[in-house]
């Protein structure tokens, strides 16, 4: 019932957010050019660099391109469910309207980090996934590694979100949350290449003490070669210790929440 109670909620969050996008049509259609034309982009960039070597650390052109292509589709699930909240989250902390979302009946994280829906996004959704299979295609994957792919892709987006919220709470300590923002884009643009191209002590830091590095490395690196799987086994780790964090700084946080609009 409880599930069943957020599925409505969060159903409503979806329409009102999709009514609230396509009002704007000039804009919609301009944020869905814009999406592809990154998309395309990022992967004629690789391309380019491929028709200078053969490998890069120890992938050849299709292995780094499934990695990226996986990574995309990644950071589109991202924009479409979660971006714009981490925006309206320094909003409203500023102009003390989150006053209103503690009061609702309903888990504070949800009212706060699910309430914004990108359409857009959801249009080119087949864009990766068609280029995701391509890839995959291209590698040979065999059959555990097709069935492992959804799971892999709500995995990672879940340790880059837990991530994120966990970044997030600080907005509490701090006037202003647009530095907070811009730090938690940084570590999304680490994430998106894979682990070997950092030198040892940095992957160390990102891979197990800031575990940035795990959300498409440790994926990807088991899909291409199923033994390479500590990587996952420190994933898991990583999604409940960072889990169990969250939990207990977002309370912390709203004790520390003093309303701006008081």
């Amino acid at each position: 019932m409880l599930l069943r109670k957020y599925w409505e909620v969060y159903k409503k969050f979806v329409s009102t957010s999709v009514a609230v996008e396509t009002s704007f049509r000039t804009s919609f259609i301009l944020l869905i050019i814009m999406d592809i034309f990154f998309f395309f982009s990022t992967i004629t960039s690789i391309r380019f660099i491929y028709d200078h070597v053969a490998t890069i650390g120890p992938w050849n052109k299709d292995q780094l391109l499934f990695f990226i292509t996986f990574m995309l589709m990644i950071d589109n699930l991202h924009m479409m469910i979660f971006s714009q909240s981490f925006w309206e989250f320094s909003a409203h902390l500023k102009t003390g309207s989150l006053d209103y979302i503690i009061l609702r009946p309903m888990n504070t994280i949800f009212s706060v980090f699910f309430r914004h829906f990108r359409a857009s996004s959801l249009i080119i959704t087949p864009l990766f996934i068609g280029h995701l299979i391509y890839y995959g295609i291209s590698l040979k994957l065999d059959y555990l590694a097709w069935v492992m792919i959804p799971l892999f892709v709500i995995l990672s987006l879940a340790l880059l979100v837990i991530l994120e919220f966990i970044l997030s709470t600080s907005m509490f300590w701090l006037t202003d949350g647009l530095g907070i923002n811009f730090l938690r884009m940084q570590f999304q643009q680490l994430a998106r290449w894979p682990n070997f191209i950092y030198q040892s002590l940095t992957r160390k830091v990102l891979s197990f003490v800031i575990p940035i590095l795990l959300i498409g490395s440790g994926p990807v690196h088991f899909l291409i070669d199923h033994t390479h799987y500590k990587l996952l086994l420190y994933m898991g780790v990583a999604v409940v210790a960072g889990l169990f964090i969250l939990a207990n700084l977002w309370k912390i946080g709203l004790r520390r929440y003093d309303s701006a609009s008081s």
